[in-house]
C-alpha cells in the first residue's frame, strides 16, 4: 500500500535535521514523499500559486533549471539526504511550496496531498517567543487530519 507521507522544510538546520530522520525512521519501499516548503507572499511572481502553491516539483534529481522556474533557491544538502536515502529505499519523492502562513499551508497541504503522516521540525521556541509568534507545529498538531510527528533537533547539534 503507498502511503503519501509529507515532510514539511523551512531549510533550518532543524527542519534538514527532520528530514533526514523522516528518510530514515519512516520512509519505505513504494512510499511517495512530499518535501514541502511554505514561503511568505513574494509579490507578483508567486501570485500564480498563492491559492493552491506549485505544481508538484520532481526531486529526485537535482534540476536547477526545474526550481528556479518556482523560484526555489536550490539546497544541495536536502537534494544530498534524498539521493542517499532513495540508494537504500524505492520511494517517490516531489516537492510542493505553498506560500502564506506556514500553520494554514502545511494544514492545507495535508488535505491536498492526502497524507497519511506529517513529519515537521520544531525550532524550540521559548514560552514569550511561542507565545508571541505562535508555534507552526503545535498549531500543526492541533490541526492536522493526520498523524504528525514533531523532531526535535537533538542537544549536542543546537547551538544552544
Amino acid at each position: 500500500m503507498t502511503r503519501n507521507v509529507g515532510i514539511a522544510i523551512d531549510l533550518s538546520p532543524t527542519s534538514r535535521y527532520a528530514l533526514r530522520w523522516a528518510l530514515e525512521h519512516f520512509a519505505r519501499d513504494g512510499d511517495h514523499i512530499f518535501v514541502l516548503v511554505v514561503r511568505k507572499k513574494e509579490g507578483e511572481d508567486t501570485a500564480l500559486f498563492e491559492k493552491a502553491g506549485t505544481p508538484l516539483i520532481p526531486m529526485h534529481d537535482y534540476d536547477e533549471h526545474v526550481l528556479d522556474k518556482y523560484g526555489i533557491q536550490p539546497d544541495p544538502e536536502v537534494f544530498a539526504t534524498i539521493r542517499e536515502h532513495r540508494e537504500k529505499k524505492k520511494f517517490a519523492v516531489d516537492g510542493k511550496v505553498y506560500y502564506g502562513d506556514a500553520r494554514e499551508k502545511i494544514i492545507e497541504a495535508v488535505g491536498d496531498l492526502k497524507l497519511n503522516l506529517l513529519v515537521l521540525g520544531s525550532r524550540g521556541l521559548g514560552t514569550v517567543k511561542r507565545a508571541l509568534l505562535g508555534s507552526v507545529s503545535n498549531y500543526v498538531i492541533n490541526n492536522a487530519p493526520c498523524p504528525v510527528t514533531v523532531v526535535k533537533l537533538p542537544e549536542s547539534q543546537s547551538n544552544s
